[in-house]
């Protein structure tokens, strides 16, 4: 299956809406709950009970390169960290994954260790007050019809829905090929089968992929990026039917 990781390269961390310059590393966000011990002299078979209290969405911790010029970015935070003052912060993940936001304390600022050999670094850590925000804006995906699949002269059109993004599709046991032909009004088609990608136009075939023995599947992924949107994928198995 083609994977979906992206490179982390290009996240951008703000407080109170500035970017804060040079960071090399920007932790994530963690929810835990906390458990209330329950536990009574009549749990069942002398087990532990437990009830979820609140949630804690814990400290993010950001490092990088000390920038004394970074007045509205790291500077800014040494002084909000000392006035104790809460700020709104932003990561903004690569562009199609999302951005989480919140209100911010800082719990922890350094800049320093400043070895002979080395650079000058600059780390802080801050914790969410609050309820955070996780926003991904979606690409808009396929269209109808969504895809046809074709083959020896065989049209194949699924019944598709926007909520469905996982097909089979049944294809006879004479046909060992099969072109795919996908809708999108907007964004990047990508088509992948057999470990082989090819960017694809709206409502143009690909070039053939290759079937397996009958009664096989071949798996081909469908995905839509749109720039600054989190893809679509949809996963079409290519199901040859037995001999």
């Amino acid at each position: 299956m083609t994977t979906a990781a992206q490179a982390a390269f290009g996240t951008v961390f703000t407080w109170n809406s500035q970017t804060v310059a040079e960071l090399t590393n920007i932790g994530g966000y963690e929810l835990s709950v906390d458990m209330i011990d329950v536990t009574n002299h009549q749990s069942t078979s002398g087990f532990k009970e437990v009830i979820a209290g609140l949630i804690d969405v814990g400290e993010i911790p950001i490092e990088g390169n000390f920038k004394y010029s970074d007045t509205n970015g790291q500077i800014a935070m040494a002084t909000d960290a000392a006035a104790r003052t809460s700020r709104a912060i932003t990561i903004t993940f690569p562009s199609s994954l999302g951005v989480l936001s919140g209100t911010a304390f800082i719990t922890k600022f350094k800049v320093g260790d400043a070895a002979f050999d080395g650079k000058i670094p600059f780390s802080a850590s801050v914790k969410i007050t609050g309820v955070p925000t996780f926003t991904v804006t979606a690409s808009t995906g396929l269209t109808t019809p969504f895809f046809t699949v074709s083959g020896a002269g065989t049209v194949i059109v699924p019944t598709a829905s926007g909520s469905v993004y996982d097909y089979v599709v049944n294809i006879g046991t004479a046909i060992g090929t099969v072109t795919i032909t996908p809708t999108a009004t907007a964004g990047v088609i990508t088509i992948t089968a057999n470990d082989v990608s090819q960017v694809v136009s709206t409502g143009v075939a690909s070039t053939a992929i290759t079937l397996g023995v009958a009664g096989s599947i071949v798996e081909a992924v469908i995905s839509v990026a749109e720039t600054g949107k989190t893809p679509k994928v949809y996963t079409l198995q290519l199901t040859r039917a037995a001999s």
